[in-house]
């Protein structure tokens, strides 16, 4: 076997290749649109590459052929808030092979401690979590946008390495054609009552306004995640921009308490149901394609992506209000008949209960792993967000 870095055109044209091949029999697979993946890869776009570095690699069998595939990463803004230096890696895909597996993994590993790393966790992407993140092992079925899928076998393989679960990424599925529970209704008429609430939807030509309402909810909704670091506006302007063409105005909410921004709200149509019959492909064709199935109402499905409440503003009930909402707009679009509640980490207990109240049934599982480096250094579980955020941060104990 034979590992190449990508240093040219040819080879990143080869690490794009690499899941077409091992993929091309699976039904559910989705291939991730190629200028997507060289976004990712390029410094003059990622706004990761301002404090972090990303390496690729291919692996060709010992007859040339491309058999597997995988990138590190280290973003210093995080790398070294944990317990030990942590960096990252991420689009592996590789035949049901120990050797080629673990060559890949090698790669990633050497090259990350030569950075003073210690750990790496996996896989993940050389962006924030909502996309690209964690590992599937239960749920092998259509992926959302910005959703990994896996062979079942990788998950083997990364065990067998020595990677171990540090937290559980759920997703759930949420039917649009049965009602929600009647209780859901109960506590979103009371919230829709209450004074100083105003609920509004994202609109394109305020785009500037609600990115600094969104990273200001963020960054105080987030702050009690481990090794938390503040949103990046830039992340959040190449985020808008990639998602411009497809995004319904609509599926994006934020609340206002007071005219304080309180909660946003991210749900995107899933455009993986256009992408499936691309194959990743978005040459001139590619997007004439691309916006007939978008017009023709190929995507009956939608990701919620994020949402978030600031602390001082939670158990309001804000959360209903949005659905409230979004039920009205959803009722406008009777194509649409599924929404993906994904992600949402075993460290999140408050949202994971919010799925479970408004209907959402388990679909998939993901696993973001980490490996240790040093022997003996046994294994680590990330923490749980505490229950008690909006006390923390008001000191008023009471309801």
């Amino acid at each position: 076997m034979r590992l190449i870095e990508v240093n040219d055109r040819q080879l990143a044209r080869d690490f794009l290749e690499v899941p077409r091949i091992l993929y091309r029999d699976d039904p559910y697979w989705v291939c991730i649109p190629d200028p997507e993946i060289n976004a990712i890869f390029d410094a003059g776009t990622n706004p990761f590459f301002g404090h972090g570095e990303a390496v690729r690699w291919v692996l060709q069998d010992d007859h040339g052929r491309l058999c597997g595939r995988v990138a590190a990463f280290v973003n210093r803004n995080k790398a070294f808030t944990f317990q030990q230096p942590t960096g990252g890696m991420g689009f592996f895909e590789c035949i049901d092979n120990r050797e080629a597996a673990f060559a890949l993994f090698d790669a990633c590993k050497e090259w990350l401690e030569q950075r003073k790393i210690e750990a790496m966790d996996g896989p993940v992407n050389f962006g924030e979590n909502d996309n690209y993140w964690g590992l599937l092992v239960e749920g092998f079925m259509h992926p959302g946008i910005g959703m990994n899928y896996h062979f079942p076998y990788y998950k083997q393989l990364f065990e067998e390495y020595g990677f171990q679960p540090y937290y559980e990424q759920i997703t759930n599925h949420l039917d649009m054609t049965k009602p929600f529970p009647d209780r859901f209704w109960k506590i979103a008429e009371w919230v829709m009552r209450k004074p100083g609430l105003r609920f509004e939807h994202f609109r394109l030509k305020e785009a500037d306004r609600y990115i600094r309402d969104l990273k200001t909810v963020y960054d105080q909704a987030w702050v009690f995640h481990e090794n938390f670091t503040p949103i990046e506006p830039e992340f959040l302007k190449q985020s808008l921009k990639k998602a411009k063409v497809f995004l319904e105005e609509k599926f994006i909410w934020f609340v206002y308490v007071n005219d304080e921004p309180a909660a946003f709200f991210i749900m995107l149509p899933d455009i993986n149901q256009i992408f499936r019959k691309l194959h990743g492909r978005l040459d001139a064709w590619g997007k004439l394609k691309f916006f007939y199935y978008f017009k023709t109402r190929t995507i009956t499905r939608a990701r919620i992506t994020i949402m978030g409440v600031a602390p001082q503003f939670q158990r309001m009930g804000l959360e209903s209000g949005i659905f409230w909402h979004l039920d009205k707009i959803m009722k406008q679009r009777p194509w649409y008949t599924e929404l993906e509640l994904s992600w949402v980490g075993d460290f999140n207990l408050k949202m994971r209960s919010l799925h479970e109240s408004v209907g959402g049934v388990f679909a998939k599982k993901h696993i973001t792993y980490r490996k240790l480096f040093r022997q003996g250094d046994g294994s680590q579980r990330s923490s749980f967000i505490p229950l008690d955020t909006k006390e923390k941060i008001t000191g008023n104990r009471s309801e």
